[in-house]
């Protein structure tokens, strides 16, 4: 059984064998989430670290494309793929147990409510990583990858057209990234999510004005949560 403290370098190293790796989900990725979970388990003054650093370090085990049409169930296929790799670290089935429905709930595809305290740090912690300056770099990178454009050239902020995130990066803050703080379920997560996205505001506006256009008013975060 590996100690306490050796666990979260027990399970990435499982990750880095057996996670298939992109741009934006690697191991940088799962360190800091793992980060994320600690910093909102801190804050909150609860959530269990033992399961929490296998969640964080196995979510991402089984990783699809936008495009594949089995994204959805991802998270259900990386709780099945993390199951028999932990009990050579020590946990019990219970805990097992409660590691998969971590993983699963962690997913924005796949809509699964998390129902404990630890599936919900683990969701903030990964929705987290989606924002601020490594959210930024993480869309951009998955853009590069994936070859779409960085914007419309024509449209940067879909004011005539249909937003497509399948095409254009900016897009994909648009339908996602701006909202989504809204959907995290602990203050802590709040908190941080609150500076980084006004980080985010300011890059657009810094975007829209060096390409010549003004970033529309429905480009903002909700206030409430400033």
């Amino acid at each position: 059984m590996a100690e306490s403290a050796e666990l979260p370098g027990a399970l990435r190293a499982l990750a880095a064998q057996h996670m298939a790796a992109d741009s934006a989900h690697d191991l940088a990725h799962l360190d800091r989430v793992w980060i994320n979970c600690r910093r909102i388990a801190a804050g909150e003054g609860k959530g269990d670290l033992r399961l929490l650093a296998a969640g964080a370090y196995l979510h991402d085990l089984v990783n699809l494309p936008k495009s594949s049409p089995d994204r959805a169930g991802a998270s259900r296929l990386a709780a099945q793929a993390a199951a028999p790799l932990l009990p050579p670290l020590g946990y019990d089935a219970a805990e097992i147990e409660a590691i998969g429905h971590i993983i699963e709930a962690h997913s924005f595809s796949a809509q699964i409510e998390p129902e404990t305290t630890e599936a919900e740090i683990l969701r903030d912690a990964d929705r987290l990583d989606a924002l601020g300056a490594i959210g930024i770099a993480r869309n951009f990178a998955v853009a590069g990858q994936t070859g779409q454009a960085l914007y419309h050239p024509e449209d940067p902020f879909a004011t005539a057209r249909a937003l497509d995130d399948s095409r254009h990066a900016l897009d994909h803050w648009r339908l996602k990234l701006l909202s989504l703080a809204d959907g995290l379920r602990t203050e802590t997560a709040r908190q941080i999510a609150a500076e980084r996205v006004r980080l985010m505001q300011c890059f657009l506006d810094q975007l829209a004005e060096d390409i010549g256009q003004v970033c529309p008013p429905d480009w903002r975060a909700a206030p409430t949560l400033f």
